[in-house]
């Protein structure tokens, strides 16, 4: 399991791989997540206008695969 604190502690060198996975996010948005996972969960649902359940699932599918 991916532990929150790897993305918080090391945010400037995987946002660019948050970017690229969502590239809607906004490099303001990417300052205002800094790491913190809620707020990336938040900021897929507007600007991509989806269900928490599904931004969730898809950041989990991410940190699993930036972990690998």
């Amino acid at each position: 399991m991916f532990n929150k604190n790897v993305i918080e502690g090391n945010w400037e060198q995987v946002k660019g791989y948050a970017q690229k996975q969502w590239g809607k996010l906004t490099d303001d948005d990417l300052d205002q997540i800094q790491g913190d996972r809620k707020i990336l969960v938040g900021k897929i649902q507007e600007r991509y206008g989806q269900a928490e359940e599904e931004a969730e699932r898809q950041v989990k599918d991410w940190e699993d695969q930036i972990a690998a």
